[in-house]
């Protein structure tokens, strides 16, 4: 019978079930309940809550409530008490652990507080906004992948507010494929002159750099971990990065370059240009912030264009007009080749792998 009812009341005095609470106080308001009423809450008799009446064994009576506290406040203070120990002998362990780093293990605490791992999104999150809340200058971030979607730009708006509002500068690198997001343009209106925007053809990895102080940078390729840096050497190195990329970006503000090449628009002279160094499609577009469909699609045209009949003969035609230099802004004045018969657009080898074989 016993256990039987823990069983089906796998409950404590202190967490009574709905059942058991109106037949325990009606026995309490009454002085006793026959033994029938406790029939389907054996619960009751598990904790010795009734127990029969010793005059009338057909009836049961209740323990008194003080008594139930009584009994209940020992076992909790037993429990503290077990606790209590188990934590003395946690600590006196693993201080004797620590006594067995010696003078090394100090040095190995303080790389742990310039380069920290951390692991998910909701410990990055608390960082960023610990960073955040101590940022009293200037952010510095760089910000990779193609144009911004609404969600994206949303995650870190009470961050950016935040900033704004105690006057913090803020400078933002994207690729040059970002000016083509609403997103963007209505966040930068948003944030006014708190916000200064410039864009690339290629940017590094995701980078935000606090004070130049602190610095958050990914430490795999799905960015559920993140690195936060507060050595020196690594922030002053950042720091170098950054400002020679920002110099090099083309103010959101000013229009991109002509290429002075009838047909080939800025983003197929970058194409152009990665296609000259050997890279494959699928690196093109991830250096660009493109797909790699839309990639494909713009060395099509650019093929069609410079009248190159294959790969190969599209990298020759590439080296004629000078657009395998790096893009910027430079007028190219060497005539196009005369166009051969070739491939209709669409059909130049390689298109269908991202190997380009």
């Amino acid at each position: 019978m016993a256990g039987h009812g823990a069983e089906e009341h796998p409950h404590g005095a202190d967490r009574l079930c709905e059942a058991g609470d109106r037949v325990y106080s009606r026995a309490v308001r009454r002085g006793r309940v026959p033994r029938g009423d406790a029939g389907p809450v054996p619960c009751l008799l598990d904790l010795a809550l009734l127990h029969p009446d010793p005059d009338d064994m057909d009836w049961l009576v209740p323990t008194s409530p003080q008594e139930v506290m009584t009994r209940l406040l020992h076992g909790l203070y037993d429990e503290v008490s077990a606790s209590q120990r188990r934590m003395g002998s946690a600590v006196a362990a693993f201080e004797w652990y620590a006594g067995l780093g010696g003078p090394a293990s100090g040095a190995a605490a303080g790389e742990g507080a310039a380069i920290r791992v951390l692991d998910g999104a909701s410990r990055i999150q608390t960082a960023l906004d610990r960073a955040t809340e101590a940022c009293t200058t200037e952010v510095l971030t760089v910000q990779p992948g193609g144009i911004r979607r609404e969600h994206e730009l949303s995650e870190g708006l009470h961050r950016a507010l935040e900033l704004r509002g105690r006057g913090v500068h803020m400078r933002d690198l994207y690729n040059h494929v970002a000016r083509h997001g609403q997103g963007l343009l209505n966040y930068l209106e948003l944030m006014g002159e708190a916000v200064e925007a410039r864009t690339l053809d290629e940017v590094i990895d995701r980078l935000i750099l606090f004070d130049r102080t602190v610095a958050f940078i990914p430490a795999n390729s799905d960015r559920t971990m993140a690195l936060e840096l507060r050595h020196p050497a690594l922030i002053a190195y950042l720091s170098t990065v950054f400002e020679r990329l920002w110099r090099l970006a083309i103010p959101l503000t000013a229009a991109l370059p002509d290429t002075r090449i009838e047909g080939i628009s800025h983003r197929e002279q970058s194409i152009a240009a990665l296609l000259a160094e050997g890279h494959q499609d699928a690196v093109i577009a991830e250096r660009l912030g493109i797909s790699v469909r839309t990639c494909r699609a713009h060395i099509a045209r650019l093929s069609e264009t410079l009248g190159a009949a294959s790969r190969t003969q599209l990298g020759v035609r590439i080296a004629q007009v000078g657009l395998d230099g790096p893009v910027d802004g430079t007028p190219l004045s060497v005539p196009l080749p005369e166009r051969l018969p070739g491939p209709v657009p669409g059909s130049v080898p390689g298109q269908g792998s991202p190997t380009g074989r």
